[in-house]
């Protein structure tokens, strides 16, 4: 299963997988859109479809997505009362964002009244930002006890170091992968639950974005 194209084939078969493409698309048509607004109107109405059409693509793909973070918490909430308590928050927040965000959906292609799409942009943004806030924090904790458990196995002799010490590694490339993204994503929720000059700017946003897509490409793609 070396072959690149099946592992774009098993990449593209996971609703993840077709996320973080449109996404990518999403995000590269908003920069095209800022950078060729003011020197090619056509083709800036062009990239701008593109973008409002893979951003409602992107809506219908995560139907019934809030209940990933449901499942994780009857599944398994954390080892630890700590870590069960970071799990609560942080999924009780993605379920409110991917929850509300049908509604904002529908709001947008017309089946609900348009008037509730700013009421439920609010909301799902709401939470998506605080439930990034503590998949961050998450993140972090056992990012720092893989360093401190690293540390210890680095002052053994046993025959199973160097694989330990691989194996943490690369659970820290994969959750600071996950901090890059849910720090971009953030950035994107906060453009809508706070409107500012810095998050809602085209670049930001296009960049915040990008980094959210391919962070989720590299921990999506096939090994």
């Amino acid at each position: 299963m070396n072959d690149t194209v099946d592992k774009l084939v098993i990449f593209l078969a996971k609703r993840d997988g077709i996320d973080k493409l449109v996404k990518t698309f999403q995000y590269v048509s908003k920069l095209v859109h800022w950078r060729v607004e003011a020197t090619h109107p056509d083709a800036a109405k062009r990239a701008k479809q593109w973008e409002v059409a893979s951003g409602l693509s992107r809506k219908a793909f995560r139907t019934g997505r809030f209940l990933t973070g449901f499942n994780a918490l009857r599944r398994n909430p954390g080892s630890t009362p700590t870590f069960k308590f970071l799990a609560v928050l942080a999924n009780a927040g993605e379920m409110i964002y991917f929850f509300f965000d049908h509604f904002l959906w529908l709001s947008r292609i017309g089946v609900l009244d348009a008037k509730l799409a700013v009421k439920m942009s609010f909301i799902s943004a709401f939470g998506e930002a605080f439930g990034y806030i503590f998949f961050i924090i998450s993140d972090f904790i056992v990012i720092r006890e893989g360093l401190e458990a690293e540390r210890k196995l680095v002052m053994e002799k046993s025959t199973d170091v160097k694989e330990n010490i691989r194996k943490i590694k690369a659970d820290r490339v994969m959750r600071l992968m996950g901090v890059a993204a849910n720090v971009a994503d953030l950035i994107i929720a906060l453009a809508d639950i706070e409107p500012n000059p810095f998050c809602n700017h085209a670049v930001s946003l296009g960049i915040s974005g990008l980094v959210s897509a391919w962070a989720g490409w590299y921990r999506n793609w096939p090994s």
